[in-house]
């Protein structure tokens, strides 16, 4: 079909209105938000979120992985569905569009559409995708994972919080474990708007990110364990420490990441240090290395190097090295053809944009793996996100929503 005219916006102000509402609920402690997946502000951004898609006329489905899918119809019931949409979940210390302004934009496409009275072949329906952070429940982006059949189900609600809250009971704490069963759903395609998490963008004077490839993870959880003994009366060379180990890993992974530049980064997030007191050596830390890359055979030799070198470097100081890899997916290349109509929304409508590579992963990066996906990106001031200072502009956000707008339409196919 032929594109949409190069008049047609959505409303701007009221996509950003949406979005500071939505950040109202789980307020963090320095401007940004704390939603974490499963808690009980989670469920009331739900339900925010439900109440909106109701009065857009859009009937609620929810999987047994508690995503949540609103679906406008389109005019052939046999056309399969354009699924658009993000995740709402934060990171403890969360930015108010990480997720959001993905989710939030779709519904924003479906205001519009409504507003000008547009009809589609194909339904659309806008998702939001269950613990896409992965930061109580690991790994990130569970539930899309599991639609895509690369997790189990069951292992999925097995999972453990740092309370020892089971990933399954906590849904239906929450009351949002639906009856649907995970992956039954077909999709046309799907698209994901996000901000960049990255400098790029905002460093090239650029409005749009045109995704054509998404970076391959793996996360190592790391057990390092020593003996705690007291700081003071424990003599230099008797220490088991297992802080100094930790010390010689996170430089490895370091020098690892560097040797594979410019396709890789790698760091150590996620520390917990026991006893954790101020006059006791520490016995035992556990530690997740964070290894990325597009280029699946840099990934995987990252994460050998590791495993081969690390036991050594904590031998060496008296101190046992354990490892387990608790998040993982190999680097996608989105879909030829709707890459391609995101870059030529972007020309018509008259934003400056560049492809992309994502540098964080995303629920797109698993949906690929089973129907045709890509992803759009608006920049972030710089560079910063999974912080509560992250920022967007609104015109960042209109920008990328108005691509999203065009990519959909094209892809759904308007009804003259």
């Amino acid at each position: 079909m032929s594109a949409p005219g190069q008049n047609l916006r959505i409303d701007g102000e009221r996509l950003w209105d949406s979005i500071m509402e939505m950040a109202r609920i789980g307020p963090g402690i320095a401007g940004g938000n704390n939603r974490q997946t499963l808690t009980d502000a989670d469920a009331e951004a739900r339900a925010l979120f439900q109440s909106w898609c109701t009065a857009a006329g859009l009937e609620m489905g929810v999987d047994e992985m508690g995503t949540m899918f609103a679906t406008r119809p389109g005019t052939d019931p046999d056309a399969l569905p354009v699924y658009v949409g993000s995740h709402l979940d934060t990171q403890p210390t969360g930015g108010k569009y990480d997720g959001v302004l993905g989710v939030l934009a779709g519904l924003e496409i479906v205001r519009t559409l409504n507003d000008l009275g547009i009809r589609t072949r194909h339904p659309i329906v806008v998702t939001n995708w269950t613990n896409e952070e992965g930061t109580r429940f690991a790994p990130a982006m569970l539930a899309s994972g599991v639609f895509a059949g690369a997790l189990e189900r069951d292992w999925a609600y097995g999972r453990v919080d740092a309370e020892g809250k089971r990933f399954g009971d906590e849904l239906e704490r929450i009351g949002w474990k639906g009856p649907e069963k995970v992956g039954a759903r077909k999709m046309h395609a799907f698209f994901e708007l996000h901000i960049e998490q990255g400098p790029i963008l905002e460093a090239e004077g650029k409005e749009v990110g045109v995704v054509t490839h998404g970076q391959g993870l793996r996360w190592i959880e790391c057990t390092v364990t020593g003996k705690g003994s007291h700081t003071g009366s424990t003599p230099m060379y008797m220490r088991r420490n297992a802080g100094r180990a930790l010390a010689r890993v996170t430089e490895l992974v370091h020098e690892i990441a560097m040797q594979y530049q410019p396709n890789a980064v790698g760091a150590i997030g996620h520390i917990d240090v026991y006893p954790n007191s101020r006059n006791i050596i520490p016995e035992k830390v556990v530690f997740t290395v964070d290894f990325r890359s597009h280029v699946l055979e840099t990934l995987e030799a990252m994460v050998e190097e590791l495993n081969e070198t690390a036991p050594g470097l904590c031998a060496d100081v008296g101190v046992k090295f354990t490892s387990e890899l608790v998040g993982f997916f190999d680097p996608p290349a989105f879909d030829p053809t709707l890459v391609a109509r995101v870059r030529a929304a972007a020309d018509r409508l008259g934003y400056s944009h560049m492809d992309i590579v994502s540098g964080a992963g995303h629920d797109a990066c698993w949906v690929n793996k089973v129907y045709p996906t890509t992803m759009v990106m608006c920049p972030c001031k710089d560079g910063l996100s999974h912080n509560e200072a992250e920022e967007i502009t609104p015109d960042w956000a209109r920008a990328g929503a108005d691509v999203l707008l065009h990519a959909v339409l094209e892809t759904a196919e308007v009804v003259s």
